[in-house]
């Protein structure tokens, strides 16, 4: 039988066959939701370190990195990758991929397209159903770029299928292109694919332009992932990535949201992703604790725990 050194140096020089994976069911019972964790939120300690963190801290349910992946596999590889999620009963419901242009045509859509074939095969390899991109466009956007949004959008998914995948549109605040829920909804349903599905970032949806009642455009059973998080009180316009806190140390509706998701079918993840400094630095078994404790708070009052 074949030990892990042995099997990681073999799989070098043969076809990738992968060891089974005891994934635990990637969306919750009717009415509930899981606590997930995203690589973002501890990303100085590495695609290792953040997941060994959080595994102690009783974490469950991690969302994968790209950028951080690809530094583990500078010295190891996706089985070993697999092995490390199996090890620490870790079940990954969700995966990033931050590409340019992935969702409109643009300058940088065909290298995007050639990474996302690849994000597709390496994260299915490691046992998700789901994968995201956000809508990263560095130029002005015209009606014309509108029209042709719906056709971008089902190439990306109709690559996805190929692996079994759901992916998704993560609408930015910032985003010159897709802005706000409405907006990223219209288009998804002009693509008219089965493999994408729209997801919410509460910090996108609550600093941004959405409005509350724009969550009643959702049909029951349509979102496929959130990220979670609380938000700083601050004029909007000063709002950045800073103003993001753990789930009920600000100032968003957390509870009327999460309710409201709730009715409309939601069961999946409520992935908290973080970037202030002091949590992204921060030791990852602590960071976790603090944020499980505080958000299953949330979670409680919201009855979906």
């Amino acid at each position: 039988m074949l030990n892990r050194r042995d099997f990681l140096l073999s799989s070098l020089a043969a076809p990738l066959v992968l060891p089974s994976f005891n994934a635990r069911a990637q969306t919750a019972a009717p009415g509930k939701m899981l606590l997930a964790m995203h690589q973002n939120t501890s990303r100085a300690a590495g695609f290792r370190g953040s997941l060994e963190g959080w595994s102690r801290a009783g974490i469950e349910y991690v969302e994968l990195n790209d950028t951080m992946l690809d530094s583990f596999l500078e010295s190891d590889t996706l089985a070993g990758a697999r092995n490390l999620l199996n090890d620490l009963g870790l079940s990954p419901v969700c995966a990033a991929a931050a590409l340019p242009d992935l969702w409109i045509p643009g300058p940088a859509r065909d290298a995007s397209l050639e990474a996302w074939r690849l994000r597709c095969e390496q994260f299915a390899n490691l046992g998700l159903e789901k994968i995201y991109s956000p809508a990263v466009t560095n130029r002005p956007v015209t009606a014309e770029d509108y029209a042709a949004t719906p056709e971008a959008i089902r190439e990306v998914a109709e690559i996805s299928s190929e692996y079994d995948l759901t992916c998704m549109i993560e609408f930015l605040r910032t985003s010159s292109h897709l802005a706000t829920l409405p907006t990223t909804l219209t288009m998804i349903r002009a693509a008219d694919h089965p493999n994408i599905r729209p997801m919410i970032d509460f910090f996108h949806f609550w600093s941004g332009l959405s409005k509350f009642d724009d969550l009643f455009m959702l049909e029951p059973g349509e979102l496929a992932h959130c990220h979670f998080q609380d938000l700083l009180a601050a004029p909007r316009e000063l709002t950045d990535n800073s103003y993001r806190v753990i789930p009920g140390d600000g100032i968003a509706p957390l509870i009327a949201i999460i309710r409201l998701l709730a009715e409309l079918g939601y069961n999946g993840a409520l992935s908290v992703e973080l970037f202030r400094q002091e949590l992204v630095n921060g030791d990852p078994f602590v960071v976790a604790t603090e944020i499980k404790r505080k958000a299953e708070v949330v979670m409680s009052e919201a009855q979906v725990l």
